[in-house]
């Protein structure tokens, strides 16, 4: 059975999110359903990571097993012609090796969180990026950011719904840069716990915002306390961009 490594892209707005769930759209099943119009086959799709309701991606990855030899340009082109009009494109397809697993075999995963801070309302922007009537001092977002970079016990930063077995994580980069209103915070880790980035914004906003500085969140890392977090930022604002591979 050849398997195909798919990328892809999406808006998040109108599914429950990635994973597939009775009764809501979501983007796994918009794809599967893809692939029943296309080949007849019924599969399940397995990505590099779920996203949550309402979080975006430009650069997601996921595999399938097909039972025929399709051509990599069939599989892409046929996948985004039964995709449409929903907001999901299949951007590349590759057939791999049988041994590829988009989850397992991930060596990173990057995403970009967007908040944009000025006092008129977003309308182009809407529902893309965290609006922030508030200028945010990102010089002390990164000085708090530092702080949550190496291998840590982020259980502060977790949902309480999350199913990873240990809150030890590496986190490789967290950093914010500004360009105008936009700021543009960088997450990088093999893995992330779930809802950890959505919390580590929601807490540097705050430092940004000068309600908490940037030892706060030293000190909040340290408690290993959920209680201590700041508030999980929206989930309109977070893109997957990458996942890493061999």
């Amino acid at each position: 059975m050849p398997r195909y490594k798919l990328l892809i892209e999406y808006d998040g707005t109108p599914f429950a999110g990635w994973q597939r769930q009775a009764g809501f759209s979501s983007v796994q099943g918009a794809i599967e359903q893809a692939v029943l119009g296309l080949t007849g086959e019924t599969i399940t799709l397995k990505g590099a990571g779920r996203t949550d309701a309402g979080v975006h991606a430009t650069g997601q990855v996921a595999h399938l097993d097909l039972i025929r030899d399709w051509r990599e340009t069939v599989v892409r082109d046929g996948l985004n012609a039964h995709l449409r009009p929903q907001p999901v494109t299949i951007l590349q397809a590759w057939q791999v090796d049988a041994r590829f697993d988009s989850r397992f075999s991930a060596l990173g995963r990057h995403y970009l969180y967007r908040i944009i801070d000025r006092r008129a309302p977003l309308s182009l922007e809407h529902a893309r990026a965290w609006h922030s009537r508030e200028r945010l001092d990102v010089e002390a977002m990164n000085v708090a950011a530092g702080l949550l970079i190496g291998r840590h016990d982020f259980t502060t930063f977790r949902s309480a719904h999350c199913q990873s077995r240990s809150p030890l994580k590496t986190l490789d980069r967290l950093e914010a840069t500004r360009t105008g209103d936009l700021i543009e915070i960088r997450a990088s880790a093999r893995s992330f716990l779930h809802n950890q980035v959505r919390s580590m914004v929601g807490t540097l906003e705050r430092v940004g915002r000068g309600k908490w500085a940037p030892e706060d969140v030293g000190a909040a890392l340290a408690a290993t306390d959920r209680s201590r977090c700041g508030p999980v930022a929206p989930p309109w604002g977070l893109y997957l961009t990458q996942v890493d591979y061999r």
